[in-house]
């Protein structure tokens, strides 16, 4: 059992077995559960990631407001094109997480990993890179498993709620965890995947929550396509050999003290950030009036 990074890592280390091993021998002791039905829940939470990934790329779907319905479509067709800057790649990765956006905002079926806000991070990162890597099912569960075991320790030792940490908690750690599985699955070490993982949350440190209408769409859908273009260049900066000179562990106490210095304006109360410009209040009370005109 482990209950931070280092103890994570180390235990790898000593049993010379990938990450995923052992947190898969962890998850097994906390649920009670065997390896196939471990496996077995991973796989239907990687198929609901795929289906909200893939459900708006070419159908808009309606959102409260209307405020991110037709996202991933404009960001899809633009992928499809031979003129983007960052290549089609990085735009259909970006496509899918806003996919997930738009689901969740839409009241579909989504994954909340490691929240509703943050969903679309990890599905884009894995589904992109397997499919660039042509990576099989094993693989991509094994990845899984790593951003699951990431979660836990960041759950453990900070929290991942908005309210509490701002949006570096959500949007930071669906960015480290999706970091570590991109080296895991792009086969680099342990070690590697522990610090994407850092350098993904030094990416993000002080990063508010400031939801425009209170509603988890704007920013919070741009940001999920903007973290998983962190998470990819995070785990090619471990990748490369590059190594983060604060360990994960302590970045993890520095975002948490982070967000809990952070003023309650900034903390998913819509009242500060982008949630209190000129535009952003005109929208919440058209909002909220066309809602109390419509019961």
């Amino acid at each position: 059992m482990y209950n931070n990074a280092a103890e994570l890592w180390l235990e790898a280390k000593e049993s010379q077995v990938p990450l995923s091993e052992i947190i898969l021998e962890n998850e097994m002791k906390l649920t009670d559960c065997s390896k196939a039905e471990v496996m077995q829940h991973l796989e239907k939470t990687y198929e609901i990631m795929q289906i909200s990934a893939a459900k708006a790329l070419q159908k808009p779907l309606f959102t409260v407001g209307s405020l991110i319905t037709g996202i991933a479509k404009t960001q899809y067709e633009y992928a499809q094109t031979s003129d983007t800057l960052c290549g089609s790649f990085l735009n259909l990765l970006m496509a899918r997480a806003l996919s997930c956006s738009e689901t969740n905002a839409a009241m579909g079926r989504i994954c909340a990993a490691p929240t509703a806000g943050s969903c679309g991070i990890i599905p884009a990162v894995l589904i992109t890179v397997a499919e660039s890597r042509k990576s099989n099912k094993e693989a991509v569960l094994n990845a899984l498993l790593v951003s699951a075991g990431l979660g836990a320790v960041i759950m453990r030792n900070a929290t991942v709620a908005g309210a509490e940490g701002g949006c570096q908690v959500e949007c930071g750690t669906a960015a480290a965890m999706a970091a570590a599985a991109a080296v895991d699955l792009a086969g680099g070490t342990a070690e590697a995947a522990l610090h994407a993982a850092a350098f993904a949350l030094m990416n993000i440190m002080g990063l508010i929550c400031d939801p425009v209408a209170g509603l988890v769409q704007v920013p919070c859908a741009q940001r999920n396509a903007s973290q998983a273009v962190n998470a990819l260049l995070s785990a090619d900066f471990a990748l490369a050999g590059q190594r983060s000179i604060i360990p994960l562990d302590e970045v993890i106490d520095a975002m948490f003290r982070t967000g809990k210095m952070l003023p309650m304006q900034l903390r998913e109360t819509a009242m500060g950030g982008i949630a209190a410009t000129q535009t952003g209040r005109k929208i919440n009370n058209e909002i909220f009036r066309k809602m109390e005109e419509d019961e």
